[in-house]
């Protein structure tokens, strides 16, 4: 499940709406000086505490944890806050778009320090909440949001807007582990889950359409089937994201994308009895087609609007897009492929008597597949890892990659094995000196259980174990990737430690290495996140950027990215947003939609459509989407 992460926003105008403003005063240059204390006690508030606006019917309350720190807030007989209701028709896609004002909505009448103090008082839940104010009757069956006002010597110093920002799960860079071959943790960005997948793996892959054509026979798609070399797996599921050229009727090209996903699964399925679940979605590809006309004589319709630019592309100038537009009709397809078990009819109890017997008879290799058919029992719950202490096998070097193996799943598995996992590790260092694999593993381990503090590591010492695995013939690629994991819990040390040029350091020095090796989009999550805490927010920017414009990236990534990005106005005006906001519309109308929804309804908050260019986003998608 995702988490919910609270973002703030403060900023200051010159413009003043002629409503009622209650006396309070809008100081210009002096700003700075008159609250530079005061905005510092907000800024820079402990992450502990936490303050909100909560509203009961038609009460307005300002509610805190930290008693102590909204006393030291409102000092002053004259220090206080106000609150500005902002109704969401301010926003309505039939107006034109509002004038910038600093205050957006309705003010409502100041309440200084003293009468912020009387009514303070504790609530059930141990938080502390004070009275701010009432909503008007107009007022009361409308979407409304609520700004603060704060106030020192009646001067406003902040005003307070709250953003509602989903974050996500990350870690360490996947490193894997050694089974048969490096296994892969495989997790989706927005799953906490840290499972991992032996019998089944992930194949993408596009598939071009010719223009009109909306049926694929077997003969079209056996070639794929080929050179998938399936023979000892079958497709457990497929999800397609079919993509029509931005030509022509919205609703012909949906259809006609559905028709050609539908046929390709169909044939697919016929060769293979289990059934494919299939997930269909389609759209048209506006995000290629914007990349693609970058540079050349069409780029001018950039400018236009979609429809705009349909109305465009008849005649002519479509005929001169063609070779454009036709890499643009195409699916993307994922499948998910699980191996063939030839002992899916066993019991537990009967694979475990089968594995004893392979190893009594030397055949290692069907014991191995055996032990993998144990492995996958255990994975899904069927049977307890504790299964796995009935394997009889002699202590000898012959069957070190059984004891590897076992060794490597149980930490895969479940970290808490770390400390029991690393000694097995070593002690097999000792049976079979210099085995790459087993020595992968050790490293892998070490860093993890390091960063839980679950070890202590002479830093020195672990960095050459690193690069001594190359000796062992272990791929650059991976050693550039535990060396910069090294460098993640170096900066995450030296965070804690308070030692920030050394953490700027291990920042530089991951910036500079990550890419020297591929990433998946769980990898890019973990990098942006790191950045955004231990460096700054535009280095997950810049890593991300390139990444959020094309067809193929994991949906919650791009989320992310929009959540980095949403609030810089400079960003948002460019041509290259308007791709990414395209991109995220297709890949989930719905979702891209609800970030206008008003904060605390699943929206980060409607008050986003400030920006011009963020409004003409929503406006031209989203009417009737949320």
């Amino acid at each position: 499940m995702l988490k919910k992460a609270i973002f703030t926003l403060f900023f200051l105008s010159q413009f003043v709406t002629s409503q009622n403003d209650f006396g309070i005063e809008f100081p210009g240059y002096e700003r700075d000086q008159i609250c530079k204390d005061y905005n510092f006690m907000i800024l820079q508030k402990p992450k502990e505490v936490r303050f909100s606006i909560k509203r009961d019917k038609g009460v307005i309350y300002f509610e805190t944890n930290d008693k102590n720190w909204f006393a030291g807030l409102f000092r002053g007989d004259k220090d206080g806050m106000a609150i500005d209701l902002v109704d969401m028709d301010r926003y309505d896609c039939a107006t034109s778009h509002p004038e910038s004002s600093q205050i957006r909505g309705q003010l409502l009448k100041p309440v200084f320090s003293k009468k912020l103090k009387n009514t303070l008082k504790k609530t059930q839940q141990g938080n502390f909440r004070t009275l701010i104010g009432r909503i008007p009757t107009d007022l009361l069956n409308k979407e409304l949001e609520f700004n603060i006002l704060f106030l020192k010597d009646n001067n406003l110093c902040l005003y307070y807007v709250i953003y509602d920002l989903e974050s996500y799960p990350w870690d360490l860079l996947d490193m894997g582990m050694y089974l048969d071959s490096l296994t892969y943790s495989n997790r989706p960005v927005s799953q906490k889950d840290e499972g991992f997948i032996l019998r089944k793996k992930k194949l993408k892959f596009k598939v071009p359409f010719e223009k009109n054509k909306s049926v694929y026979s077997q003969e079209d798609i056996k070639p794929i089937y080929d050179s998938l070399r399936l023979t000892d797996y079958n497709i457990r599921t497929i999800d397609i994201k079919a993509y029509s050229s931005v030509e022509g009727s919205l609703k012909r090209n949906i259809e006609l994308q559905e028709a050609r996903a539908g046929s390709i699964s169909d044939a697919l399925q016929s060769f293979q009895e289990p059934t494919i679940e299939t997930r269909i979605s389609s759209a048209e590809n506006w995000v290629e087609f914007l990349n693609d006309i970058k540079g050349t004589p069409y780029e001018y319709l950039n400018d236009f609007s979609k429809q705009a630019i349909k109305e465009q592309l008849t005649g002519e100038l479509v005929q001169k897009l063609e070779p454009i537009l036709q890499g643009h009709r195409l699916a993307l397809l994922e499948l998910d492929l699980e191996r063939k078990d030839k002992y899916v009819s066993m019991n537990p109890e009967q694979l475990i008597g089968s594995f004893n017997s392979e190893i009594k008879n030397e055949n290692i290799e069907e014991a191995i597949i055996i032990q993998n058919s144990l492995f996958e029992r255990i994975r899904d719950k069927v049977v307890s890892p504790d299964i796995l202490k009935k394997m009889e096998v002699p202590r000898q070097k012959m069957f070190v990659k059984i004891f590897n193996k076992n060794s490597a799943f149980r930490f895969m598995n479940d970290i808490r094995q770390g400390l029991i996992v690393l000694n097995e590790l070593q002690q097999l260092d000792k049976l079979a000196p210099g085995d790459p694999e087993i020595n992968y593993n050790i490293v892998a381990v070490m860093i993890k259980l390091w960063r839980y503090k679950a070890i202590p590591i002479e830093e020195d010492r672990l960095l050459k174990q690193i690069q001594v695995l190359k000796t062992f013939g272990i791929d650059d690629s991976l050693i550039e990737r535990m060396t910069v994991n090294f460098q993640i819990v170096q900066a995450e040390n030296a965070m804690r430690a308070r030692d920030y040029s050394k953490k700027d350091q291990a920042v530089d020095f991951i910036q500079r290495r990550y890419g020297r090796f591929p990433l998946s989009d769980f990898d890019y999550l973990s990098l942006a996140q790191f950045f955004s805490y231990y460096g700054n927010i535009e280095m997950s920017v810049k890593l991300l950027e390139e990444k959020a414009k094309t067809i193929d990236i994991d949906e919650d990534l791009l989320f992310y990215y929009i959540n980095l990005t949403l609030t810089d106005t400079q960003l948002t005006q460019t041509p290259d947003y308007r791709t990414i906001m395209l991109n995220a519309f297709n890949l989930n109308n719905a979702r891209y939609c609800r970030l206008f929804n008003t904060f605390g309804s699943g929206g980060v908050t409607f008050q986003l459509l400030e920006d011009p260019y963020l409004r003409n986003s929503f406006c031209e998608n989203c009417q009737g989407e949320n």
